[in-house]
C-alpha cells in the first residue's frame, strides 16, 4: 500500500555513551538535594568577595515571623515574594519549620551539613571523571563531530527558526531524521557539556579553601568565593531546567523509544514499507 510505513531498529547511542548518562542522573540527582542541604546552612547568595547576614544579598530565602505562625519569603533584589509551604518555612515533622529549602528536597532530610557535604564531594568527583570519560571519547571517537556539531546550514537563522516553531507545535523529526539530533538538542547539549557544567565545577572548586591556596588564581576568575558560590548556584539551577526541557521532551517524543535507546542503543524509527 503506498504510503504505508513501518517500524525499524536503528542504533543511535554506544555502550560508553549511555553509561556515562545513566552516571550522570544519578550524579546531577544526588549532587543537587545534597547541594540544597548545604545551601540551607546560609541561603543568601553575594556578589564579590564578602557574604555574612550584615552583607546585603540580591538572592534571600528567609522566614519571619507573623503572630504565632512563621511565613517563608524570598527576596529578588527588593523583590519579596511570599514562598510559605516550600522555601524559607514548610512543613517538617508535621509543624512549619524554618528551612530555605523543605525537607523533602535535601539529603539527607534533617539537618545535617556535614554528612550533605560528604554526599556532595564524594558524588562531585565521581561526577568529574564520568565527566572526564565522556569527553575523551567523544573527541577520540568523534562523538562530538559526528553527532553534536551543527553544520553552517543547521546555524542558518531560517533553519532555526523552524525548528523552534515545529518545536513549539510539538512536531518531531520522522524517519531518517529521526536517527540523528536536531540543531536544538546539539545546542543545548553543548552547552551543557561544555559551559554550563565546566562552569558549575570551577565554580565548586574555588569554594574550597584548599584549592584556593593551591590555585589563588581561582579567586581572580571568579571575583571572589562569594561570587563563585552564586555562579555555581545559578549554574545549576539553569542544568536543573535543562533537565526538566529534556525529560518533557522524551515524554512527549515518545518515552519508551527514547528509553530503549539509552537502555539498548536501538532507537525505533519509520520507514516506507516497500511491497
Amino acid at each position: 500500500m503506498a504510503g504505508a510505513t513501518q517500524k525499524k531498529l536503528v542504533f543511535r547511542h554506544p555502550l560508553l555513551v549511555r553509561l556515562t548518562h545513566w552516571m550522570n542522573v544519578l550524579c546531577l540527582f544526588i549532587l543537587l538535594l545534597s547541594g540544597l542541604q548545604i545551601f540551607n546552612a546560609h541561603p543568601s547568595l553575594y556578589w564579590g568577595k564578602y557574604g555574612a547576614d550584615a552583607d546585603p544579598a540580591f538572592i534571600d530565602i528567609r522566614a519571619y515571623r507573623d503572630g504565632n505562625s512563621i511565613r517563608g519569603e524570598t527576596r529578588i533584589g527588593s523583590l519579596a515574594i511570599p514562598t510559605t509551604g516550600f522555601l524559607g518555612a514548610s512543613e517538617y515533622n508535621g509543624a512549619l519549620s524554618v528551612r530555605a529549602f523543605p525537607s523533602w528536597l535535601t539529603i539527607p532530610s534533617y539537618r545535617d551539613l556535614s554528612t550533605g557535604r560528604r554526599w556532595h564531594f564524594f558524588f562531585a568527583w565521581v561526577f568529574v571523571l564520568n565527566g572526564l570519560a565522556y569527553v575523551i571519547y567523544g573527541i577520540a571517537a568523534g562523538h562530538f563531530r559526528r553527532k553534536l556539531v551543527p553544520n553552517t546550514n543547521e546555524l542558518a537563522p531560517s533553519h532555526l527558526a523552524h525548528e523552534i516553531a515545529d518545536h513549539a507545535r510539538l512536531r518531531f523529526p520522522k524517519g531518517d531524521k529521526a536517527r540523528h539530533y536536531n540543531t536544538l538538542q546539539k545546542l543545548a547539549y553543548l552547552s551543557v557539556i561544555f559551559i554550563l557544567l565546566p562552569l558549575m565545577v570551577a565554580t565548586g572548586l574555588t569554594m574550597s579553601p584548599a584549592m584556593d591556596a593551591a590555585w589563588p588564581w581561582l579567586l581572580d576568575v571568579f571575583g571572589g568565593r562569594q561570587s563563585a558560590r552564586t555562579i555555581h548556584f545559578i549554574s545549576a539551577t539553569l542544568i536543573v531546567g535543562f533537565v526538566f526541557v529534556h525529560v518533557a521532551m522524551v515524554l512527549l517524543s515518545g518515552v519508551w523509544n527514547n528509553l530503549r535507546s539509552m537502555v539498548t542503543g536501538r532507537y525505533a524509527i519509520e520507514v516506507e514499507k516497500h511491497p
